[in-house]
């Protein structure tokens, strides 16, 4: 196992990271998914105790890759929001403060419910069909891929797990990157989301996530 595994496509280096993040060599782009900011603070509205650390950790592991891999875009494949405006997206919005030479791309999921114009003023681009880049194409659910698109497509929505199953009954499901045939589905950056078991097929590949690390499994 290792932090990092290289994942090569269609000609092009893809960098899975035990951070729940991919670097694209060829176009030097960080992508990432389902970061849902904002959800712990949705939850504490209702009265349910989930502390703040939970953000900060994550844009910490945020922070931690845009140092490393100095990308020159940010490819955020939807829910880089959660629902309304609180208080944590006012703690993003001063963590954004920092790179705002990097631009970012959102393409729309559905909890990125906020304003126009509060992407705007966060030097957001959003993108409310597939974000095209090369022969890849970039959208938040898979459910929409169009059967005949020649495209490879990169998504998220799912948070997807591997289930591992071990001796005397013992279960376990991990997080993990898929790449099928025609799309890859990555794992949900933030750490307050839960996974959805996958069914992978002869031919697919997966990475799962561990102890910081990442293992291929198939």
């Amino acid at each position: 196992m290792a932090p990092f595994i290289p994942h090569d496509l269609l000609d092009n280096r893809f960098i899975l990271t035990a951070n729940k993040s991919i670097f694209w060599e060829n176009e030097q782009a960080l992508i990432l998914s389902d970061l849902h900011i904002g959800k712990s603070g949705h939850f504490r509205k209702s009265g349910i105790a989930i502390p703040q650390s939970i953000l900060l950790e994550d844009m910490q592991r945020l922070l931690d890759q845009v140092q490393y891999f100095k990308p020159a875009r940010i490819i955020i494949v939807g829910d880089l929001f959660h629902s309304h405006a609180n208080r944590e997206l006012d703690l993003f919005m001063r963590w954004r403060d920092q790179f705002n030479q990097v631009p970012f791309e959102l393409v729309m999921g559905n909890h990125d419910i906020l304003d126009t114009n509060w992407y705007h003023d966060a030097g957001i681009g959003i993108f409310r069909e597939p974000l095209l880049v090369q022969q890849f194409a970039f959208i938040h659910d898979i459910a929409d891929l169009q059967e005949d698109d020649e495209k490879y497509y990169f998504s998220g929505h799912i948070h997807p797990g591997y289930h591992l199953k071990g001796p005397g009954r013992q279960h376990l499901q991990l997080p993990c990157y898929y790449f099928g045939e025609k799309h890859a589905v990555l794992p949900a950056f933030g750490k307050f989301t839960g996974t959805y078991p996958i069914q992978p097929k002869k031919g697919d590949s997966i990475y799962v996530l561990v102890n910081n690390q990442v293992m291929r499994m198939q």
